[in-house]
């Protein structure tokens, strides 16, 4: 009798379970789940990323330019002393040509009739064009209407944008040993031109860009540039 009690004492002795926890269980949630959820923060901070990112500007290449060296030969020297010289030696005018552009090869005959004596062009846009004339015995220039019209004179091309223009611009400006340059810019009905004329050893020089409306709206920079690098060489 007394062993039946002992042992009901040490069963009741038992040390009593913990009670709950205070602390609100979080579910987990299933590993798919997770996965998308994942996903889409990745996707949306990335989008945020693109759209706060500033877009690199793109760099456009800058043309590049070689010196020509004119030597404003006659007809008569042409391909004795004008052709075949040392034309840095020589040179009497200097002007930018862009690269990739072509030198046309300038005839006796344009020589004798308007002095054309160089002229190159870009072979993509073949209307697009710079050249130089000169006319020997001009000690000196004269207003600039009377000069332009006198151009206009031995160039049928240069007379039609004249006789079609919108818009006719001169101006006198001066270099830096005070050469002094008129400088004209026409704008045709289809083409635009930039001439700049100066007078230096007895000789009127002309140098004149050209350029289809549609390729002068595209490409002014780089025609301004040559217009403006153009210079006689004391």
């Amino acid at each position: 009798m007394a062993t039946v009690f002992a042992s009901s004492a040490a069963a009741t002795a038992k040390t009593p379970p913990s009670p709950p926890s205070s602390k609100p269980q979080v579910p987990v949630p299933p590993l798919k789940f997770l996965h998308k959820a994942i996903t889409t923060i990745a996707t949306t901070s990335l989008a945020a990323a693109l759209l706060t990112t500033t877009a690199p500007s793109l760099a456009v290449s800058p043309t590049n330019y070689k010196l020509y060296y004119g030597t404003a030969a006659s007809a008569a020297n042409y391909g004795g002393y004008g052709g075949n010289s040392d034309k840095k030696a020589s040179a009497e005018y200097i002007y930018d040509v862009p690269d990739g552009w072509k030198e046309r090869l300038v005839s006796k005959i344009q020589k004798g009739t308007n002095g054309t004596d160089s002229e190159f062009y870009n072979p993509k846009k073949k209307t697009e064009n710079e050249y130089l004339t000169f006319l020997e015995g001009f000690p000196r220039l004269a207003p600039k209407e009377v000069v332009l019209n006198n151009l206009a004179l031995s160039d049928v091309d240069l007379q039609d944008l004249i006789a079609t223009a919108e818009n006719v611009t001169s101006e006198e400006r001066k270099d830096e040993n005070g050469q002094v340059y008129y400088v004209y810019e026409i704008n045709g009905a289809g083409a635009h031109s930039l001439i700049s004329v100066t007078c230096a050893k007895n000789k009127l020089y002309a140098h004149f860009v050209n350029a289809p409306n549609l390729e002068w709206s595209k490409d002014q920079e780089t025609l301004r540039h040559i217009h403006e690098s153009f210079k006689t060489v004391s």
